[in-house]
């Protein structure tokens, strides 16, 4: 019986310990790029350990600067908004392999500015 119940428990131990469990841990840390469109320029964002994301969106055209704050889930989605209060919008996707890339939309100043952006983890 012994045998039995110690041969289950080391079962439950192996189906239990799975590693494709999305985990926010490795997202975490300093991630940066580059965003073009209308506009162009470079951006930071730090994610925390509770998903918060929090950075910067830099403009080379107008030299002014936004922020960025929002979540990211544990499968690396980034919903963000750019400005304070909310001018626009900073979304897309962290990958496990430190690439990260996404849309951004901006409505200050007008007229409404969109593109693209791109980018990699930087530190931890």
């Amino acid at each position: 019986m012994k045998k039995i119940f110690l041969l289950l428990f080391t079962a439950f131990l192996f189906i239990g310990c799975g590693k494709d469990e999305d985990t926010i841990y490795d997202f975490i840390g300093t991630w940066a790029g580059t965003y073009n469109g209308t506009e162009k320029g470079s951006w930071n964002i730090v994610v925390a350990t509770d998903g918060k994301v929090t950075g910067t969106l830099d403009s080379e055209q107008t030299t002014e600067n936004y922020t960025i704050s929002g979540q990211l889930s544990e499968s690396g989605e980034l919903n963000a908004t750019i400005g304070s209060p909310s001018d626009g919008e900073f979304k897309g996707t962290l990958t496990r392999d430190k690439k990260a890339s996404g849309t951004w939309i901006n409505a200050v100043p007008t007229p409404t500015r969109s593109g693209t952006w791109k980018g990699e983890k930087t530190s931890k």
